[in-house]
């Protein structure tokens, strides 16, 4: 199975970036991984709420395939903890899904039609994070699944 991150803007703070880097170079071992971005550069600033929203979404959804199994990381989504994730992860890796796209939001969350797209929700946590740490918060997480499938050393419980 391919898993696909589509992160709704860029990543700026350096050290995020190499902390991501760090987690998919070791995804290679367990998974076929892109992780790709949309940016809605200039237009984040000059737009309201509602249209960046709807900007944003069309922006994502240009990148999506017609076969994609679609994951929002959304707060109003299911809360996992690691082992039950990682159970999660291997059952959709049996149902033979070709591209699961997982996608942080913008500021604003995502526009309705982005809610209609997906095919399931899921919560990092019940607090809110910025989105450059979220794609971080899961990188790990998901690093974390495939451990925990292989039954390596890395988790604790």
């Amino acid at each position: 199975m391919k898993i696909a991150l589509l992160n709704t803007g860029k990543t700026e703070k350096k050290h995020i970036a190499d902390a991501l880097d760090i987690y998919s170079k070791r995804l290679v071992h367990y998974c076929n991984l892109e992780i790709s971005d949309v940016n809605s550069g200039t237009s984040s600033g000059k737009l309201a709420p509602a249209q960046l929203k709807q900007y944003e979404a069309e922006l994502l959804l240009k990148k999506l395939k017609p076969d994609d199994f679609v994951v929002l990381l959304d707060e109003k989504g299911r809360q996992f903890r690691s082992v039950e994730f990682a159970d999660w992860i291997n059952a959709h890796q049996l149902r033979r899904i070709k591209r699961m796209v997982f996608i942080t939001g913008g500021a604003y969350g995502f526009h309705e039609t982005m809610y209609k797209r997906a095919n399931e929700k899921i919560s990092l946590s019940n607090m809110t994070f910025p989105h450059q740490l979220v794609r971080l918060i899961f990188i790990e997480q998901l690093y974390r699944a495939f451990t925990i499938i292989r039954n390596e050393p890395y988790h604790h419980e």
